[in-house]
């Protein structure tokens, strides 16, 4: 495992479900999870006991030493927000793989047709990116999409704006329209948990405005969206996520997966990633 893989957060499990013990992978090596007298742990396969901190509803951990805390999401701690935490998938894919997938817009009339997308609106019009080099991260900008059902409390279609946040090589942050306050964002996030290079648990979560859905309803349209990405991830070829620019053929719409893929490469995170054609 290099350095550039340890010494980052990772999602392990929710805090609301910590208080009996389990074991998981993590990176290919098998952690276990759980609360004592002394609070949440996260212990490595010698027993040694690994940092943890507890960050929207989820315990992170960290194999290794990084230089920075966990980052944050400042706009979900607003007054009025349902967090809400969606749970676990487990998926057959590599863990950028799935971080790519929730980057992806063009997708979203063919896989999330009359929800998130629909015929004849497929084109994707052009938004800005860049790697902002003083926090690190990669930002997608004025992105505009036509949606049937942009989110739960959503009662028709609209032109949904769209602003992607890359703050770690498995973490993902979407900031969109929120229908029932317009000028707000809702917020749904992706935290991937990598099992191994070719699995990884997905946890979703999200905080939003939204009076009229119950909680179960919330994470049912989630679960929903996701369950259909799931099909498409699981036959993605090859499984690694391809970093070489030669290997798969890049449009208009792909802005984000090739910033996504050349920070990747910049920072040396390629736990997951593919470096050369097969």
């Amino acid at each position: 495992m290099s350095k550039g893989t340890e010494n980052h957060w990772y999602p392990v499990g929710l805090m609301s479900d910590i208080d009996a013990p389990r074991t998981t992978l993590l990176l290919g090596q098998e952690v276990a999870v759980g609360r004592d007298d002394d609070g949440p742990f996260v212990k490595n396969a010698s027993g040694q006991a690994l940092p943890v901190v507890g960050r929207f509803g989820h315990l992170w951990t960290t194999p290794g030493q990084p230089n920075h805390d966990l980052f944050t999401i400042p706009e979900a701690d607003s007054p009025g927000r349902k967090l809400v935490d969606v749970g676990s998938i487990r998926v057959k894919c590599s863990p950028l793989r799935a971080v790519e997938n929730f980057l992806d817009i063009a997708h979203f009339p063919f896989v999330h047709t009359d929800i998130l997308g629909a015929e004849p609106h497929t084109e994707v019009e052009r938004y800005k990116v860049d790697i902002r080099e003083e926090v690190d991260e990669v930002w997608a900008t004025k992105v505009r999409f036509f949606q049937p059902q942009a989110a739960k409390s959503a009662d028709g279609g609209i032109v949904t704006e769209y602003m992607y946040r890359v703050p770690a090589p498995t973490c993902a942050v979407l900031y969109k329209t929120c229908p029932p306050r317009p000028g707000e964002w809702d917020i749904i996030t992706l935290f991937v948990q990598p099992l191994t290079e070719e699995w990884c648990e997905v946890w979703p979560w999200m905080a939003l405005y939204d009076d009229a859905s119950t909680m179960a309803e919330m994470v049912s349209f989630q679960q929903l969206i996701f369950m259909q990405d799931r099909s498409i991830l699981e036959n993605q070829m090859p499984r690694k996520l391809p970093l070489d620019p030669g290997m798969e053929v890049p449009t208009q719409a792909d802005m984000t997966s090739v910033a996504y893929r050349r920070w990747l490469k910049k920072i040396g995170y390629v736990y997951g990633a593919q470096l050369v054609a097969a």
